[in-house]
């Protein structure tokens, strides 16, 4: 490779005086004074400082995870021209280029499926009688495909090395569902083999161990849980002294849901600032959130006072029944002991009289107190447990005063589904799992879990919600019951705003 004649800076020559012009000594072309006397292209045919370098290098490639071996063993993720795949270049050649000074290096465009990558490299080296020569060559990187450890686990499907084993003792999915769009928002299940779905739980599969230790430090900030670790042996070399163990971390939800009515022991009512022991979830996130129905205190519950002072739920959705309001009477300025809680500024406390909507045709009439008085109104259809007709076995309740336990609890404010499914336009995504011994009953609590979103903007937060491109809510002033609803806003786009025509309608939408 030949190039124009380097200033005699390049060449070495520290102080020139005499500009005058000296002949090659080998082709006597005139040449600034330079410590070889020679000419650049005659210097070239005496040294190549290239030499040793290779110019073809291969570089291995995972089609499946779109990764590049870097040596030993380690597989990193780099785009096409970018640093990291550049940095990645060089090392394949760094162990050539110790007795030459890497100058400047850079790509060639190539076409991106020629699996080929061209890396102009730029070095100098000290010659004869100290004259620093400086050359450009283009090294080739081939690129061959090889598949990485982690997606030969991945394509094997029954080898893994740990497995974390979620688990709820619950009668409803409402917490699942919601974890799993917190696992959807933060990536987590893109490490996971595999993905199985069963009774009480899900199951998730990981090809290391640190990987599951990572899913397990995501689960105990995100709900409350309690973890078991155990791990078995699989096999030893005595030789290396290694073992290689297959690890299970057991989690464990608390029993409780949203909308569940629990009943708390006397001594953690009192904790949480004289509450009463029946009590209403309002929501589960990292904490089980309480709210009293006589007095709107609200509190918090973390796993580790839930494991100190277990409750669990008196009743689960199916026994919710429907009541209709016969008459509502706010009740404001209420007056808490000593010693009260936080009250809920999102709620309103009343007094109420409902009536089965089963037992129209009698005159039987329920009075109880609730913290939906701000929803509700006269004729309003509500959901709420009996207890006045129903026979509830827990340690708690059955010490309670009886004149302390309320009638009816009433549980949130019911709506035609029909109509809310109808004008729903939004959607959520799903992960891509094994199912085994799915209910039928899990549609109905899907929509139960949608249904929760709508209703409770605290909690649809942590949840990416997507607009549905593929309906089209119709509207109509009948169908406006005063059913809670998504704005567009909050919604995260799948599709492009854009007019079918393609003309200034989609120029207006997109300014």
């Amino acid at each position: 490779m030949t190039s124009p004649s380097l200033p005699s800076s390049v060449l070495g020559e520290e102080n020139v005086e005499d500009f005058s012009s000296r002949l090659c000594c080998t082709c006597g072309v005139p040449i600034p004074p330079n410590p070889a006397n020679m000419c650049v292209a005659c210097l070239r045919t005496q040294v190549d400082i290239s030499e040793g370098i290779p110019k073809q290098v291969t570089v291995h490639f995972c089609k499946q995870c779109e990764r590049y071996l870097q040596p030993p063993a380690s597989w990193v993720q780099c785009a096409l021209e970018s640093r990291e795949l550049l940095a990645l270049c060089l090392k394949k050649i760094k162990s050539s280029m110790t007795k030459v000074r890497l100058i400047d290096a850079g790509f060639l465009w190539t076409e991106p499926h020629s699996k080929r990558i061209k890396m102009k490299v730029t070095i100098q080296k000290e010659v004869m009688n100290g004259a620093i020569l400086q050359q450009v060559f283009v090294v080739e990187f081939v690129v061959q495909y090889q598949m990485c450890d982690d997606c030969h686990r991945v394509e094997a499907k029954d080898f893994w090395k740990a497995v974390v084993q979620v688990r709820q003792k619950t009668a409803h999915k409402k917490t699942f569902y919601y974890l799993e769009q917190l696992i959807l928002k933060h990536k987590l299940h893109q490490n996971a083999l595999n993905i199985k779905e069963i009774h009480e739980g899900i199951d998730f599969y990981y090809g290391s161990k640190q990987h599951a230790q990572k899913m397990v430090d995501f689960l105990q900030c995100t709900v409350p849980c309690r973890s078991k670790t155990s791990q078995r042996l699989i096999s030893h070399d005595i030789h290396s002294n290694t073992y290689n163990y297959k690890s299970t971390f057991s989690m464990e939800i608390v029993p409780v849901c949203k909308d569940n009515v629990v009943c708390l022991s006397p001594r953690l009512a009192q904790s949480l600032g004289n509450m009463g022991q029946v009590c209403v979830c309002i929501r589960v996130t990292s904490t089980i959130h309480l709210i009293d129905p006589n007095t709107l205190q609200i509190s918090e519950v973390d796993g580790n006072t839930y494991w100190r002072n277990p409750f669990s739920s008196l009743c689960n959705p199916r026994q919710l029944e429907e009541f209709i309001v016969m008459d509502i009477d706010i009740i404001r300025d209420q007056k808490l002991g000593a010693g009260a809680g936080m009250r809920s500024n999102k709620h309103t406390l009343a007094e109420v009289w409902v009536q089965k909507t089963s037992e129209m045709d009698t005159n039987q009439q329920y009075h109880c107190r609730t913290f939906l008085g701000h929803l509700l109104n006269i004729g309003d259809l509500v959901l709420g447990f009996d207890f006045a007709n129903s026979n509830v076995n827990d340690e708690y309740l059955n010490k309670m005063n009886p004149h302390h336990v309320p009638d009816v609890v009433l549980i949130k404010k019911s709506y035609d589904r029909t109509r809310r499914v109808k004008r729903r336009n939004w959607k959520l995504q799903e992960m891509d799992r094994d199912r085994e011994g799915m209910d039928t009953d899990d549609e109905r609590q899907y929509q139960d879990f949608l249904e929760d979103l709508e209703e409770d903007e605290a909690l649809r937060k942590n949840v990416n919600i997507y607009r549905d491109a593929s309906k089209i809510p119709v509207e109509s002033d009948t169908d406006d019951d005063g059913a809670p609803r998504i704005s567009l806003v909050e919604m995260l786009e799948e599709l492009s705003l854009t007019d079918a025509t393609g003309g200034e309608g989609a120029d207006m939408m997109t300014e």
